[in-house]
């Protein structure tokens, strides 16, 4: 054996090799820019078992939990409580063992997971349908703004201000190599409206409005929406944290077209940034355009009652002509472990996780603004996040607020119009009124 990791002999690699007409291994890597190739590095180091073991256990020691510090960093990713009984439940064998079900009727429980999913999302966004979700909130809203594209039959993308950066990026990246202009509109403190009015045209496809924004304002509206729809454009709604709508008003109720977003806030823990949960909600006029798959239920014919999948519309089932995407996984168990976080807590207890969430956020904004050194940055209202300006901060604040045992929120970047020393924090409801005033007084201190 040639390798203690890799189970192959190096006759038998010698032998797969000249079936598939190389000459050697790293000739089936010509494909990759040398560029690239020169910087990869592909050995392992020959080590024991519990060599890498230890290895891997100092990798690990290298992170820091959330849960070993008091933090206040949000920016996409959304810390709250996950009841005992969401991962007891999800992971049950009848669950955990069953993967996407390529023979879906052969699938009935996870069937009607993803038709529950469908039907919590759609009410909470106030939207006709949803699929039966997807990667993530960024390629969600990509998505969107695909299927935009193909039914407008329109060219420019207008990104209003306070769109999550990441999102953002992988727009982008979907759009790049597309007849597509992306416009990414500033940060102002002015009415959005007016800067709306003054950048939709006849060429617009889709206007992308984030609800509660980046720097969690809460500036949709059925005004800005009715600008859009002058326009002919379709109104997107992206959601980061759809806790919010356990208190806030639907994006449907608004008249938004479509509504995506990412729904690790319910049930799912931060995990260093996935696997995470998209989801993606539409109008009824929207339905066969809707990319993945959707789940419906019927009766047999002996009138028992079943779930189907009634759409699929990605290439996996139908002729890629016809796809609506190649979108190939609907992250079924992300997808199960938000349906059982959304069962358990019901309305009343969605609400109060909303309703606590923003008691702590403004309670936290009014005890730092009080602080001479911190001053609060954009006027509009706002719902967990907010950002701050602080004057002069040490140049290693970060540092030594972790030393203190705090994440001090995220910092932004000055690209963002908001100036040199803007921070953007987040409050959940796990955040205590002691670590909050503790928080502050530390803050109080490094920025004297």
């Amino acid at each position: 054996m040639g390798h203690p990791y890799l189970p192959l002999t190096d006759s038998e690699r010698r032998q797969m090799e000249q079936v598939i007409g190389v000459r050697n291994f790293t000739e089936l890597f010509q494909v990759i820019p040398e560029k690239i190739r020169a910087k990869a590095a592909f050995d392992l180091p020959d080590r024991t078992e519990e060599e890498v073991k230890r290895l891997f256990r100092q990798w690990a020691a290298l992170n820091t939990p959330g849960s070993e510090v008091v933090s206040f960093l949000g920016a996409g990713a959304y810390e709250h409580a996950i009841p005992a009984a969401v991962p007891f439940l999800v992971n049950q064998s009848q669950f955990i063992t069953a993967y996407t079900p390529y023979q879906p009727e052969l699938n009935q429980g996870l069937l009607q997971v993803f038709f529950e999913f469908q039907s919590l999302i759609a009410e909470l966004t106030g939207m006709d349908v949803a699929n039966a979700s997807m990667y993530d909130g960024p390629t969600a809203l990509a998505e969107a703004l695909l299927l935009a594209y193909n039914v407008t039959k329109r060219k420019e993308i207008i990104l209003l201000s306070g769109l999550n950066p990441e999102a953002a990026q992988v727009v982008r990246t979907y759009t790049a190599n597309l007849p597509v202009e992306v416009h990414s509109l500033p940060v102002m403190e002015e009415d959005p409206q007016k800067q709306l009015m003054a950048s939709v045209n006849e060429q617009t496809a889709a206007v992308v409005i984030q609800y509660p924004d980046f720097y969690g304002r809460l500036i949709l509206s059925r005004e800005l929406l009715s600008v859009v729809k002058a326009s002919g454009a379709l109104a997107i709604v992206y959601i980061n944290d759809p806790v919010c709508l356990g208190l806030l008003e639907p994006p449907g109720s608004f008249g938004a077209d479509l509504v995506v977003g990412e729904a690790q806030a319910f049930g799912l823990p931060l995990s260093f940034g996935g696997p995470y949960l998209g989801f993606f909600t539409a109008k009824k006029d929207y339905l066969r355009h809707l990319p993945g798959r959707l789940v419906g239920k019927t009766t047999d014919r002996d009138g028992r009652e079943g779930f189907v999948l009634t759409l699929q519309t990605r290439e996996q089932h139908i002729r890629r002509e016809k796809a609506t995407s190649n979108i190939c996984s609907n992250q079924a168990f992300c997808a199960l472990t938000a349906t059982v976080y959304l069962s358990l807590l019901g309305p009343s207890g969605l609400q109060e996780v909303a309703l606590s969430t923003v008691r702590n956020s403004h309670y936290l904004y009014e005890q730092l603004t009080r602080i001479p050194a911190v001053r609060g940055l954009l006027p509009q209202p706002f719902f967990h996040e907010f950002a701050i300006a602080l004057s002069r901060p040490p140049a290693d604040f970060f540092r030594r607020m972790r030393e203190k045992g705090f994440i001090p929120g995220f910092k932004i970047t000055p690209e963002n119009g908001l100036g040199q020393d803007a921070y953007l924090l987040y409050t959940s409801e796990l955040r205590t009124k002691a670590e909050m005033d503790r928080f502050c007084e530390e803050i109080e201190r490094c920025v004297q």
